[in-house]
């Protein structure tokens, strides 16, 4: 057919021909598509309160420049017009057309992100313009790379009509006219936000090498071959910042921050140091403007979980960890809830491995919490951390259901079993015991304190879970396995803790030998912490439950450790009676040898700080050969250079260099530092005795420099003091003063009363030049539970 339509309303045919029917239809509308609106600038706005990010900004834009460098000029500057702190000399960026910015929930990946491409919008480098979109990646329905596809079709203005129906047509468009625009418009830069996985990215990817894409994602994703940079949470004092800027934008004058330092900063600490968990607790204030922060901080303190309170109404922490948790399959979501339960901030490959109840690490779960940023490499390789947070979170899915409970119950009694037999292993090789070698796997004694030391906090937080019913048998265990370790490091803050844990647990199981040995390593710890009077009291409660149970050679070892701690408290002739009752009570029971050892070296310091010079000889002679005869070459070190004091006191000051030589030699082969230190400072003793003032100068500084490192400040005050004592006898009394007055400061620190005592006699000695009377250092002991 043929025909033509008149002017008007009407359809015309005239001048037609036709073969069978005709139809017309009058069209009352005409439609005419024409190009969409372009959006030249998609970004949300950037917050107004975007602060603490000023490295990561700056490695961003680097990677957003047009000539993938940026310098001190390009910089973006602060709130307050100042340049931040980039570095004077332009960094070489290789350009890459992606730049994926990944980090857990809610560490202000978008902010980041959407400030960084304001900035770069602002300098002009993405003249084309910019293109947001979000993904939804976390959602229970995400975007599909279709939808997200049409979005930015859309933007780039492409009526909703001429958008192709697959994916391919539209990938195709839309890098067609990405193209175009490079060379008409300019750059332009796509931000892709909150993406969950590579195939919701790879279809936004423009084919010119010219545009940049900048992805954030709670996943680390590799496979975009993308410029990575990791979002971890704020440094204290940033996060402080944070606060503050939050509460100033909302009233300038709100002074919360200012005026509470230290609730501010435990605010800080119970959000974790993330971003979103501030935000929410600055909102928090914001809408009550009289609440202290402290009452804040008493909220979140108290609390079931933590997570319920950080929540605004819009925004919940909560919320944010659910949208991973619930991507998680079933193996990784198992692995997350144990690594939340594992003791300490760390967990080695070790522990995860017996946890999860595997032959070998759950590397493929692991991966997945790894990209997931649920989990974060520790401190070494091959350890793991949680955020604090994350860590509440995951413990709360755990205490939902009971199915989940008992999982867990399971794992940490495996863990717990796995270390005590490992510790008590480890401490047959600290504490040099006779008989075979344990099946441990260890190679040897320093292969054993390596694994300790590796370990370290999870074994000392596992051991705390001995005050817990349901592990106390383990718990107990691993505690008392931990006994020479703890003392061996110097740990004395955490065998309190420990030890304290270990008691409850004792009771608990009404297990007397383990409660008295544990009331003897508290003690032991309590000592170390110079509390001495509770030492002596803890020592009395092991003697009691030794004697009630009829163990004469716990007893005996109880009453040695008691002897020392009445040393240590001054009440010298209780002492030497506390180490004759030892002695009369292990000398005919089995194994009872190195108790006796142990009673005559710890009495022969107590005899030399009665005066009892000769006496003390005699006992400490005894204990060097009975160590000897045991093989026990730490303690008869130990005893050795007791006999040096011995020796000094009674004019043999050759033997006396000669005992220190040899014990010192001895402690430093076995790593034992403290000792070491205490071996140059008694040699430094003899030496001045010997008149020889120079080379017992540089023995003293040696020891003081060393317990300073170790941060033993009662053995550093009484090194100080020998060391006042020497610089006066060599006539350097100014020097002398100096010492004298660390010492005084340091006693006064630990309110050792005594030591202030002496050293002000020493001091006033020094100052007028007088000879006054001579120190001595303090003395080891061998110790026994």
């Amino acid at each position: 057919m043929s025909g033509d339509t008149d002017d008007g309303d009407r359809i015309g045919f005239h001048n037609g021909t036709f073969w069978g029917e005709a139809i017309g239809k009058k069209v009352e509308h005409h439609h005419h598509y024409g190009p969409m609106p372009q959006v030249e600038d998609a970004l949300p706005p950037a917050a107004a309160e975007f602060t603490g990010r000023d490295d990561e900004l700056g490695s961003l834009l680097a990677a957003l420049a047009p000539d993938g460098t940026i310098g001190e000029t390009d910089a973006p500057a602060d709130d307050a017009g100042r340049p931040p702190a980039l570095p004077v000399t332009p960094t070489p960026v290789t350009p890459v057309p992606v730049t994926a910015v990944a980090g857990l929930g809610g560490v202000g990946k978008t902010a980041l992100a959407v400030r960084a491409a304001h900035t770069a919008r602002e300098r002009g480098w993405f003249p084309g313009g910019a293109l947001f979109v979000d993904c939804h990646g976390y959602d229970e329905t995400p975007a599909g790379p279709e939808q997200l596809l049409e979005a930015l079709l859309r933007a780039l203005g492409v009526a909703a009509a001429h958008v192709p129906g697959t994916l391919d047509e539209r990938a195709g468009l839309y890098r067609s006219i990405l193209a175009e625009r490079a060379r008409t418009s300019g750059r332009v830069l796509i931000v892709v936000d909150n993406a969950s996985h590579p195939a919701q990215v790879r279809p936004l990817l423009p084919g010119h090498t010219a545009h940049r894409v900048l992805v954030t994602s709670r996943d680390t994703m590799p496979q975009l071959g993308a410029h990575q940079l990791h979002l971890d949470i704020l440094r204290p004092e940033v996060a402080r910042d944070v606060l503050c800027t939050a509460l100033r934008t909302a009233a300038p004058a709100d002074p919360r921050v200012q005026d509470e330092p230290d609730a501010t900063g435990r605010l800080c600490a119970l959000c974790g140091h993330l971003p979103l968990a501030l935000q929410i607790a600055a909102a928090l204030l914001i809408s009550d403007p009289g609440k202290p922060v402290a009452e804040l901080v008493a909220e979140l303190a108290g609390s079931a979980t933590v997570l319920d309170h950080l929540d605004d109404g819009e925004r919940g922490v909560r919320a944010a960890f659910d949208l991973s948790y619930r991507r998680l399959g079933p193996g990784p979501a198992r692995l997350f809830r144990l690594l939340a339960l594992a003791p300490g901030p760390e967990t080695s490959d070790e522990a995860l491995t017996v946890l999860s109840g595997a032959d070998s690490v759950p590397r493929r779960e692991l991966n997945v919490l790894i990209r997931a940023h649920l989990v974060a490499p520790g401190s070494v390789r091959g350890c793991w951390t949680l955020h604090d947070l994350v860590r509440a979170y995951a413990l709360d899915q755990v205490s939902r259901q009971e199915e989940l409970r008992t999982e867990g119950t399971r794992a940490r009694t495996r863990l717990l079993a796995h270390y005590r037999r490992r510790a008590e292993a480890a401490d047959r090789y600290l504490q040099s015991r006779s008989g075979p070698a344990p099946a441990s796997g260890f190679g040897g004694p320093q292969d054993a304190l390596r694994w300790l030391d590796r370990e370290r906090t999870g074994l000392i937080s596992a051991a705390l879970w001995a005050a817990d019913p349901v592990h106390a048998r383990d718990g107990l265990g691993l505690a008392l396995g931990l006994y020479g370790y703890l003392h061996w490091r110097r740990y004395f803050d955490d065998a309190v803790s420990v030890y304290r844990c270990a008691v409850q647990g004792a009771l608990a199981l009404h297990d007397d030998l383990g409660a008295g040995r544990a009331w003897n390593a508290l003690g032991l710890a309590l000592r170390n912490n110079r509390r001495i009077e509770e030492s002596v009291a803890a020592h009395n409660r092991a003697v009691e439950i030794h004697r009630e149970r009829g163990d004469r050679l716990q007893e005996g070892k109880s009453w040695d450790m008691l002897g020392v701690s009445l040393t240590e408290a001054r009440r010298f002739e209780e002492s030497v009676a506390a180490h004759a009752r030892a002695r009369e009570l292990v000398r005919a029971v089995a194994d009872g040898l190195l108790v006796e050892a142990s009673s005559w070296n710890n009495s022969g310091r107590a005899l030399f700080k009665l005066g009892r010079f000769e006496e003390s000889v005699v006992a400490l002679t005894r204990a060097c050969e009975m160590f000897r005869s045991l093989g026990d070459r730490s303690r008869e070190a130990t005893a050795t250079n007791n006999l040096g004091r011995a020796f000094r006191e009674t004019g043999r000051l050759e033997e006396a260099l000669a005992a220190h030589t040899t014990a010192r030699a001895v402690f430093q082969e076995l790593g034992a530092r403290e000792r070491h230190a205490t071996a140059w400072n008694d040699f430094g003793v003899a030496l001045s005795a010997l008149g020889r003032f120079d080379e017992a100068v540089d023995a003293h500084l040696l020891a003081v420099r060393e317990y300073e490192d170790l941060a033993d400040r009662h053995r550093q005050a009484v090194a100080a003091n020998d060391l006042g004592v020497t610089l006066r006898r060599a006539g350097r009394h100014d020097e002398a003063v100096d010492a004298h007055r660390q010492a005084l400061r340091l006693f006064g620190e630990l309110a050792d009363h005594y030591g202030e005592g002496e050293t002000l006699k020493l001091l006033t000695a020094a100052g007028h030049g007088e000879e006054g009377p001579f120190g001595g250092g303090p003395l080891g002991e061998g110790e026994n539970r």
